[in-house]
């Protein structure tokens, strides 16, 4: 009929008509009716615990998988910038150990969001910027070789010499070259923190990515702490053992002269352990990357094919360096 009202679906507008009103008035009716929201949203706060819980045990495993495919470069890394702290005056090396932290700090937070965009948009890429890491490392570590093997005629002043020559410099001096060594081991740290990034990337490129977040930088902060750290007790061992000698007791004059004398042996051995590291980093990254490497090494022992496969990527890649160099040099000249 024309002017008619619709009946109202009370049951879909208004719940609470399905209800009697003697219930409605009850003292318990505020209890009776929001028992059930507050179920829910204590069965959804426990909910969001678990997924953290389950979150954090993903990352804790994750990390500790991260952690261990770093390793490698991690050694190196302290190795050299062991060898970039020393040779200023004493007072200066903690400040100087302070400027490259900081610059590295600033390093991974550059490298980060710029890997978390690359995984999310073009994971694709991080398998060849890992073998170019890989390449990297692998010609370092040939190259580090090749030095010790074929050392230069020119011998490279030691860490007491430079020191000496250091305190014959002026104020002006000194900070120029406090700011040359600083410079260049912050362009290390920036290679280095890239390879370290991309590879505890690798390791969860496959999870989500709140997940990668957090472990890729757990690892690259840890990285960062641990290795300065390290570092900043190295290049004072020294000064604790002239601390040490200086006491009248005999056993801490022992301690002090050994501390002072195994400074350059503790800061060679790093270098050698970090050549050996680069080597098998590299040579695993191609191992596990690479199908054709893969598969003419996969009956060899997993060290010996790292080992091997290291090798043959850092002697290519340095001969081709060489030779560059060479023809570089060839067209530079003036006699050419």
């Amino acid at each position: 009929m024309i002017g008619s009202v619709a009946p109202v679906n009370t049951t879909l507008v208004f719940p609470l008509l399905q209800t009697p009103v003697s219930r409605l008035l009850t003292p318990d009716a505020n209890r009776y009716y929001c028992a059930k929201p507050t179920h829910i949203m204590a069965s959804g706060f426990f909910a969001l615990l678990d997924d953290i819980a389950t979150l954090m045990d993903d990352v804790a495993t994750m990390s500790k998988v991260a952690t261990k495919k770093t390793a490698g470069i991690l050694g190196d890394d302290l190795a050299v910038n062991a060898e970039k702290a020393t040779g200023f005056i004493s007072s200066r090396e903690l400040p100087v150990l302070w400027a490259i932290s900081k610059a590295s700090f600033l390093n991974k937070l550059i490298i980060l969001p710029l890997a978390f965009l690359m995984s999310f948009f073009a994971p694709w890429l991080i398998g060849p910027i890992l073998l170019a890491g890989g390449a990297f490392l692998a010609y370092e570590g040939v190259e580090k070789i090749f030095e010790y093997a074929f050392p230069h005629k020119r011998e490279k002043a030691s860490p007491e010499e430079l020191t000496e020559q250091l305190e014959n410099l002026s104020k002006k001096e000194i900070l120029a070259h406090e700011k040359k060594k600083v410079k260049s081991a912050v362009f290390v740290d920036f290679i280095l923190s890239v390879e370290i990034v991309i590879i505890a990337l690798s390791t969860v490129v496959e999870e989500p990515l709140k997940v990668q977040i957090i472990v890729v930088s757990v690892v690259a902060m840890l990285a960062t702490v641990g290795v300065y750290g390290i570092v900043a007790l190295i290049v004072r061992m020294d000064d604790f053992g002239l601390k040490l000698t200086a006491r009248k007791h005999k056993t801490a004059k022992v301690i002090g002269k050994l501390l002072i004398q195994a400074l350059p042996v503790v800061i060679k051995t790093l270098g050698v352990v970090g050549t050996a590291a680069l080597i098998l980093v590299a040579g695993g990254i191609y191992t596990h990357n690479m199908h054709i490497i893969e598969k003419w090494l996969h009956s060899w022992p997993s060290l010996l094919a790292d080992i091997v496969a290291g090798l043959a990527v850092g002697l290519i890649v340095f001969g081709i360096v060489t030779a560059a160099k060479r023809i570089f040099r060839k067209k530079t000249s003036p006699d050419a």
